[in-house]
């Protein structure tokens, strides 16, 4: 995707804009420790993970449909794949540039995706 412009001064990555949707989309449904990792120069396979946690598997549902929806209404695409169920307690929605992790909080510490992926940078998000 195009870099866009605004005003003179500051350039967008349009996949840095869709990692804060999805992580937006999360928030909505009271997502817990969202973090955004700018897996450009360190992965060749994505530009960015979006990584949250959910208590329960009816909120990590209620999380990735946001996510989904959050997407699909403010620009209009679908994911590419997904993968992992609520039961599993580790649902992924790839969006190509960007991949969002939506883990119940005991998978997420067993994983350590934040750990693993250590040397990425850190996206600030708003709350």
């Amino acid at each position: 995707m195009a870099k866009t412009k605004i005003g003179s001064r500051k350039t967008i990555d349009p996949e840095e804009s869709l990692a804060r949707l999805c992580a937006e989309g999360a928030l909505e449904k009271k997502a817990e420790d969202v973090v955004i990792l700018d897996m450009r120069g360190i992965s060749s396979f994505t530009d960015f993970f979006v990584i949250v946690s959910g208590t329960s598997e009816p909120q990590l549902k209620a999380i990735a449909s946001s996510v989904r929806e959050k997407i699909r209404t403010s620009i209009g695409q679908r994911p590419i794949a997904e993968d992992g169920f609520p039961e599993s307690q580790w649902v992924i929605i790839d969006y190509g540039g960007v991949i969002v992790h939506i883990f119940h909080a005991d998978k997420r510490e067993v994983y350590g995706l934040e750990t693993l992926w250590n040397d990425a940078r850190r996206i600030e998000i708003k709350e």
